[in-house]
């Protein structure tokens, strides 16, 4: 078999082929994720004092904006699709992607996407004058504050912002049409992954063109007069109603896939197939149905008509029910199985854990009473990162692990992966628990002062998320040190053939490999 591409940068950048857009995705959301890490570092090293100290109340008000954007949009997003990329396709017997072209247009729109989103906190971080300033106004962008400051670099992040949807919904119709047209395998015999990623696909296709609709009528409202989110007319409101109806769909934009992972890895570490696959595939299918009713919680403590409120705490509510129906799925394929405690079944682990404590969380979040005195305190950061760090995070580093030896051909130190998965473990729990502790305390988030009684637990957080920063660096350092110098990892590295457990992507690797 002869590879006709092309090598060198040409390669990379004319490139249609679905495995070498992958790659490009898990860089970049690579890259984008060390940079919000450090977005996040930089704000719990503010947080040491109660007091402004290290960093301007400006530069804080932008790092955790830009910290949220690059994280959900140009981090967790296109690591996800580039997961997707590389083996949807292999997995469903596809040669490639739908759409090869329409797929690299989808990548290549993502760095000046970047650039656009990150130009602002660059130029306030390095002092250079006249710029406009970073974006201060908070990821969710709400008017009047994003509509009234004279900012240019509003104008950017909302065109970055563009571009990003647009390259998301292109990767989200790929998918979905790769599986339904594309695919040499039945509905039967589709895998766990390829039908969160399908349902994925699907939430990608309804959610994003409401925001980009959103953002256009904001630039109309910030440069051509428009009246769209006025005050008057009450348009802040309108403007929530727009960003969370697709916020909350985002959110299982990016955790569905994840959990796919979970129920497509668990079973290779555990010794026992997927328990209840069917009940499983239904309530990702319910998922995806059910977060396009749940929007208007995050709205709450606006004075919305209580009748409307009482409607989607119930459906908040309900939307737990498939999701503890994959946990349990989750514990009784553990049951009694032989547990081969190697780091992705760690991650595996780590990933239910949190999740449970998420979960929980998120249903307290529900209630309407609850959620009012919570709401816009620390809690909120706590739970929502237990979700998104210690789940979508700790499954992703599960995959991470779990396809190196495929993605490379070589192992990694096992020792490190461990010592990653416990720093991550331990500064994940400590740091998260705590931002849950000060938001029942009454703590509110986003400020860059707080009173000193809260001093001590805020040391602590920041303490252990350096804990979790440094784990990080072990990750980072165990891929680099691997990938140069790593031992060969053969064609079946955890013995899969052995197990009795058929991997596509194994096998198509073991033909494949030259």
């Amino acid at each position: 078999m002869t590879d006709e591409r092309p090598g060198g940068i040409r390669r990379w950048v004319t490139t249609v082929n679905h495995r070498d857009i992958g790659v490009l995705y898990l860089i970049f959301g690579t890259c984008s994720g060390l940079l919000g890490g450090v977005d996040a570092m930089m704000i719990r090293t503010d947080a040491l004092s109660p007091r402004p100290g290290v960093w301007k109340t400006g530069t804080y008000d932008a790092l955790f904006t830009t910290h949220g954007l690059t994280m959900l949009l140009l981090f967790a997003g296109p690591v996800i699709f580039g997961v997707a990329n590389y083996f949807v396709p292999i997995l469903v017997g596809a040669d490639d992607m739908a759409f090869p072209r329409i797929n690299a247009v989808g990548f290549w729109v993502l760095p000046p996407a970047a650039l656009l989103m990150r130009a602002g906190i660059v130029t306030d971080l390095l002092g250079f004058p006249d710029t406009g300033g970073p974006l201060a106004t908070g990821w969710t962008l709400y008017p009047p504050l994003s509509t009234a400051m004279p900012n240019p670099d509003i104008d950017l992040v909302l065109l970055g912002l563009h571009l990003s949807g647009l390259g998301t919904i292109m990767a989200g119709i790929n998918v979905v049409v790769t599986i339904f047209v594309s695919r040499e395998v039945s509905w039967a015999e589709l895998d766990i992954f390829s039908w969160t990623m399908l349902v994925t696909g699907g939430l990608v296709i309804f959610a994003f063109p409401v925001l980009g609709s959103a953002l256009v009528m904001l630039l109309c409202d910030r440069n051509l007069g428009t009246t769209f989110f006025a005050t008057p007319g009450g348009g802040p409101m309108l403007w929530q109603n727009l960003f969370w109806f697709f916020g909350h769909p985002e959110v299982y934009i990016l955790v569905l896939p994840p959990m796919g992972l979970l129920s497509y890895i668990l079973p290779r570490f555990a010794g026992r197939r997927l328990f209840g696959f069917r009940s499983v595939v239904y309530s990702t299918l319910a998922i995806g149905v059910l977060s396009f009713g749940v929007w208007a919680h995050h709205m709450f403590a606006t004075g919305m008509d209580p009748r409307l409120q009482a409607s989607f705490m119930a459906v908040t509510l309900a939307i737990a029910v498939p999701s503890a129906v994959k946990t349990f799925n989750w514990m009784a394929t553990l049951w009694n199985g032989t547990l081969r405690l190697d780091a992705p079944l760690l991650f595996c682990l780590g990933a239910i854990a949190n999740f449970v404590v998420g979960g929980v969380t998120g249903v307290f979040l529900a209630a309407i009473p609850v959620d009012r005195v919570l709401h816009g305190t620390y809690y909120v950061v706590g739970h929502f990162h237990f979700m998104l760090v210690g789940t979508s995070v700790f499954a992703l580093f599960a995959a991470c692990y779990y396809w190196f030896p495929l993605l490379t051909g070589r192992r990694y130190d096992p020792y490190l992966a461990k010592l990653h998965f416990w720093l991550s473990a331990v500064g994940v729990a400590v740091t998260f628990s705590v931002l849950l502790v000060l938001g029942m305390d009454g703590l509110p988030r986003r400020m860059a002062t707080y009173p000193p009684r809260f001093a001590p637990l805020q040391m602590a957080a920041t303490v252990c998320a350096y804990v979790l920063g440094v784990g990080q660096l072990v990750w980072l350092w165990n891929m680099v040190r691997s990938l140069l110098w790593g031992e060969p990892a053969g064609d079946d590295p955890w013995n899969c053939r052995e197990l009795n457990f058929p991997s596509p992507e194994w096998e198509w690797f073991a033909e494949h490999r030259r």
